[in-house]
């Protein structure tokens, strides 16, 4: 998909907009907000092919947008005007009249097996264009992204933070009885959309993570009857072995942040430590020696430093190291246990899961143990993955009894929502922003 022409408007956005002619703005604060209300029309089909497109496009901007909790769509049903071109003047009085703040006008042309996609963003109450808007195009097959990336854009101008929709999660895909559980590898768009499967389910898979770039993945298979560290095209689908350790078990691995790298924990002759390995050349290096165990190990945006899980203070806790090794700093220390600990791709919180009095939770902390906050509980809820913006978390819950689903909350804790999946799943990984 090729961005034809990009004019983001940067601002930095304030909770309510005002009748008077400041740009619309909405800050992203800790606490609990009014969504803000806006409008989306179907967008204006150009041509005859555009038009099985425009009214789908329009849906899948709005149930973005709504999905954040700090945007509420005002509904097609109760708007006055009608938007049938897409130079029209925009009659803002009939738009103030329906209460929304933000109106985002669309058109669509579709010329053989291109999609073009165009929109402007309106700030009601001040009643003036936002930007200058924003073309894209691609393959018709891709028209959901063209919708994504339309609400990455909208989402940016009016918050001020990057986007998150154009992006996709890896995840764990589980069938069959709990007797009998068949694992397989799969990949979705971040609302549970284009749901492909990537393994054939004969071997046990668990906790996959993406590549910077969005290309590879990695996770732990038991293909060989023991845990082994697996490197996935996600293109051609083809995996491969690596990190081998012979009379070691491998697993738990993640990808330094230019890609070239891995980290992961083996277990062998009775304790398990964290390895560095070099992709390009195969160079491995143990970056922890230790009768403790050692795991779950993840970088910091800037490569300099791993947050990892360890029991070597008696109980599972998390730890902060240099990247290459070296002494490790406890940085947990409320009451329970901690684990999966996964740094936000902004630097400055670690997400993980914790145990406590019976219940599990998904909490946050800055990077030096800091302002400690939990977002969720439940009976299990493990296994955090941030979204490419560092606003969102996405995670596993399963209730007493039954099955694992995916789920997501704002990092203040607000806004948690089921992902709509038909089937259970676990261990999700969220991925980078699309090129």
């Amino acid at each position: 998909m090729t961005r034809f022409f990009t004019a983001l408007m940067a601002a930095c956005f304030a909770l309510v907009a005002t009748a008077s002619a400041q740009p619309l703005r909405l800050q992203i604060t800790e606490g609990v907000i009014e969504p803000m209300p806006f409008a989306v029309p179907a967008f204006v089909p150009e041509d005859g092919g555009g038009s099985q497109y425009a009214e789908a496009l329009s849906r899948v901007v709005a149930a973005n947008l709504s999905s954040t909790g700090l945007f509420r769509e005002v509904p097609p049903a109760a708007h006055i005007a009608r938007i049938t071109s897409f130079g029209t003047n925009i009659s803002y009085p009939d738009w103030r009249a329906v209460n929304a703040q933000a109106l985002i006008v669309g058109a669509v042309a579709a010329s053989g097996n291109t999609l073009t996609v165009k929109f402007r963003l309106f700030d009601v109450v001040s009643g003036q264009q936002m930007g200058q808007g924003l073309q894209f195009a691609g393959s018709t097959q891709d028209w959901r992204r063209m919708a994504h990336k339309v609400s990455d854009a909208v989402y940016s101008q009016i918050t001020g933070e990057g986007g998150y929709f154009d992006s996709r999660v890896v995840f764990v895909a589980e069938s069959g009885p709990r007797t009998n559980r068949v694992k397989r590898l799969a990949i979705m768009d971040q609302d549970g959309e284009n749901i492909r499967t990537l393994t054939d389910g004969r071997s046990l898979v668990i906790a996959p993570r993406v590549s910077p770039a969005g290309d590879r993945a990695v996770y732990t298979t038991y293909q060989t009857g023991s845990p082994r560290i697996a490197l996935m095209d996600l293109r051609s689908g083809q995996a491969q072995l690596v990190g081998e350790i012979p009379g070691a078990m491998t697993f738990s691995p993640r990808f330094s942040p230019d890609g070239r790298a891995l980290v992961f924990s083996a277990a062998m002759g009775g304790t398990t430590d964290l390895f560095r390995l070099e992709l390009g050349t195969g160079q491995m290096v143990r970056l922890t020696n230790s009768p403790a165990i050692a795991t779950a190990p993840s970088f910091s945006p800037d490569g300099r430093s791993l947050t990892f899980e360890s029991d070597r203070s008696g109980t599972s806790q998390i730890y902060v190291m240099p990247a290459n090794g070296g002494n490790a700093q406890r940085i947990s220390f409320g009451q329970g246990r901690y684990s999966t600990p996964v740094w936000s791709p902004r630097g400055d919180m670690i997400a993980f899961t914790k145990s406590h009095a019976g219940r599990f939770h998904i909490g946050v902390m800055r990077s030096d143990g800091s302002e400690e906050r939990l977002l969720t509980a439940s009976f299990l809820d493990e296994g955090p993955t941030w979204a490419p913006n560092g606003r969102v978390i996405m995670f596993a819950r399963e209730a007493q009894g039954g099955d694992p689903a995916l789920y997501a909350v704002d990092i203040s804790g607000r806004n948690l929502r089921r992902v709509p999946l038909s089937s259970p799943a676990s261990d999700p990984a969220w991925g980078p922003l699309l090129p």
